[in-house]
């Protein structure tokens, strides 16, 4: 196992930096400074879905209808609500007795949705495309482009018998508990023409169990803007790149219909990173308009060496559990990080980025860092001082890149790595080194209004042809953060109890993330009160997992039979479910350098550090595992192995 890299004392000058730049951008509306697009009546058809085709999908037997009764009722076809079904499946239970109702076309999730040129995974793809050795898929890059992240859902729907087991251009509204049927009544609804605004479809269904899997950022949303709606020329949200406005599609990325027009993208977070590049190549003129600079690091993009995956990569069964181990145990940067780094891209050199995800104790049971206010102040100034020389030579990039001194000062990164997620690209920072592209950075403060001609920034008028929203989504914090706002829909369970209400009156409460007291039969993904990985699917694999053999291993307990599986009712205690959140709660310190982090998604714009104590409190509930998902793993395992399925009530009557 490698020592802990070593710590320098954080430079007093370069935090004074780091809090002038926040402050700069703290604002008192916080997350009100965004609307979503279903709530705006001037940009709500930007939500609209520019993919569905929908005479297939008209010709196609439906995979629910009203009435229907089911076993397993997945809510997402993304790479999570896949994995809930794949898992279910190689538990032992029925293809045939799984549904799947996404609000897209098809599968893919995020992967469906987001289309715009030069889109590909953050993460190393033979960590983050899962099932890949199940499959026998080799990707064609080390970081895969969205048409073949899209390309991987539907092969892994078609090879576990799922294809044809998904109801599509379909949300859930709500979602109640029926203690005397012992079944969720489940609202659907179904646009069955093109856009939110054509005919609909009412579903009720029941479902024995249900599993929330709709995704951490679900719902796009652009900044609230006086004058916003007078904007007279094309505009669309990344999330929906229209390609009929750029040229192009979402294979060929030729933007030709960009050619003599101006373009404003208000954005510079992950996504722009990826599609700037491509703007500059074809507009005529390119604003880029900057709240807060990306740190943007080197992302070494390579076609699949096909010797090297067979030799090197994926030569033994089990290759791709223990490289995504790998890596979650180097960006831990614990005691027990490996020496071995198999994907040694730029994640694994940011030692400070385990102020997000979490560390290992040294001794087993104990909290990482404990409750101490000096030992947790230790603690945030260690966390500061390991990122110091990764946040500079990021900086340096920038002035290494970018010919206008300037401009690199401009796009350089003022806050710790764990404050926003990090961003990897070749091509990004020179796009600004084109005559046609212009930085228009507004000092932290954002645009100040809209024009029908274009927008206002710095007191300029900028006039433009298209406009282009890469704001963003809500954040996943927003509201009560629990699996229902997430959705966007309305769950009630015992009693009528909503999961929102339980969300503000006592904090998350779960068992390890995945289930909760009161909400018999709900299942959900973390990562509150679960493990944290910038792999996310590595997260909802080992959800989907447990989750699966938890419920293997209550149907073996009731005997198995069909009659005892149709009355099997799986509920957590709400002894249990405090227990494990008084864990979190001693572990939760390990998560004190948020705190003070420039505003953006991560800290809901701010507002998670302006809470009174007892918010703070049941804030801090959300938490995810302190100790890192390696311990949380061993930790899941441990309860599973041990075959007592504690802290659950398990009932046929």
């Amino acid at each position: 196992m490698s020592k802990e890299p070593a710590v320098t004392t954080p430079d007093p000058a370069l935090q004074e930096k780091y809090i002038e730049e926040r402050d700069k951008r703290l604002r008192a509306d916080g997350s009100a400074q965004f609307i979503r697009l279903v709530d705006s009546d001037r940009f709500k058809h930007l939500e609209d879905d520019p993919w569905v085709d929908h005479t297939a999908l008209n010709a196609q037997a439906p995979a629910l209808q009203d009435g229907d009764n089911i076993r397993f009722l997945v809510l997402g076809a993304g790479f999570g609500g896949l994995l809930f079904a794949v898992r279910l499946i190689e538990a032992g239970f029925a293809a045939a007795d799984i549904r799947l109702v996404d609000d897209a076309g098809g599968f893919g999730g995020t992967w469906y949705w987001n289309r715009f040129p030069g889109i590909m995974c953050d993460t190393e793809s033979y960590i983050y495309m899962p099932l890949l050795e199940e499959t026998g898929y080799m990707p064609q890059h080390k970081y895969s482009h969205g048409a073949e992240l899209r390309e991987h859902a539907e092969r892994i729907a078609a090879q576990w018998g799922l294809a044809d087991k998904a109801l599509f251009r379909t949300r859930y509204t709500r979602a109640a508990w029926d203690d005397t049927a012992r079944r969720w009544t489940v609202h659907l609804l179904e646009t069955r023409g093109r856009g939110r605004g054509a005919a609909t479809r009412a579903h009720t269904v029941r479902a024995q169990f249900v599993f929330a899997a709709s995704g951490i950022l679900v719902a796009p949303h652009i900044p609230r803007l006086p004058g916003l709606e007078d904007f007279s020329g094309a505009c669309f949200h990344t999330a929906r790149w229209d390609y009929a406005i750029t040229g192009g599609t979402p294979t060929d990325w030729n933007l030709r219909a960009l050619a003599g027009k101006r373009v404003g993208i208000i954005g510079t977070g992950a996504t722009a990173v990826q599609a700037v590049p491509h703007l500059a190549r074809h507009a005529q003129r390119l604003y880029v308009f900057q709240r807060t600079p990306s740190s943007v690091d080197v992302r070494g993009q390579r076609r699949t060496d096909p010797e090297e995956w067979r030799t090197g990569i994926a030569p033994h069964k089990g290759w791709q559990r223990a490289r995504c181990e790998n890596f979650n145990a180097r960006l831990a940067h614990g005691p027990n990080r490996p020496e071995a780094d198999l994907v040694a891209d730029g994640w694994c050199h940011q030692p400070g980025y385990a102020a997000a995800l979490g560390r290992e104790a040294t001794d087993a049971g104990t909290s990482p860092i404990g409750g101490d206010p000096d030992a947790i102040a230790r603690h945030v100034a260690a966390l500061h001082a390991a990122d110091v020389e990764r946040a500079e030579r990021v900086r340096a990039r920038a002035d290494a890149i970018v010919v206008d001194p300037r401009v690199a000062q401009l796009l350089k990164a003022w806050y710790p790595v764990w404050c926003k997620r990090p961003t990897f690209h070749d091509d990004y920072l020179p796009a600004f080194n084109l005559a046609n592209v212009e930085l228009v950075d507004t000092d932290g403060r954002g645009l100040e209004r809209g024009t029908s001609a274009g927008v206002m920034a710095n007191g300029v008028e900028y006039a433009l042809d298209v406009l282009i929203f890469s704001t963003g989504y809500v954040a996943p914090g927003a509201g009560t953060g629990s699996p229902a706002g997430r959705g966007c829909a309305e769950v009630r369970g015992r009693g009528g109890r909503s999961m929102d209400d339980k969300w503000v009156e006592d904090g998350a409460a779960t068992l390890h993330g995945v289930t909760t007291n009161g909400f018999p039969n709900f299942f959900f993904h973390g990562p509150s009160q679960g493990g944290a990985s910038v792999i996310f699917t590595y997260m909802m694999d080992t959800t989907a997992t447990r989750v699966a053999g938890m419920l293997k291993a209550a149907m073996a307990r009731v005997g198995g039979g069909t009659a005892q599986m149709d009355r099997l009712v799986v509920e957590v205690t709400r002894d249990a479910e405090e227990a494990w959140s008084m864990e979190i709660l001693k572990r939760a310190s390990w998560f004190a350098a948020m705190s003070g982090c420039t505003p953006g998604y991560i800290n809901n714009e701010g507002e998670n550090d302006r809470t009174d104590p007892q918010a703070r409190m049941k804030a801090a509930r959300r938490a995810p595992w302190g100790e890192g998902i390696g311990s949380f793993v061993k930790v899941m395992n441990a309860w599973h192995d041990d075959g007592q399925l504690e802290g659950l009530e398990i009932s046929v009557n």
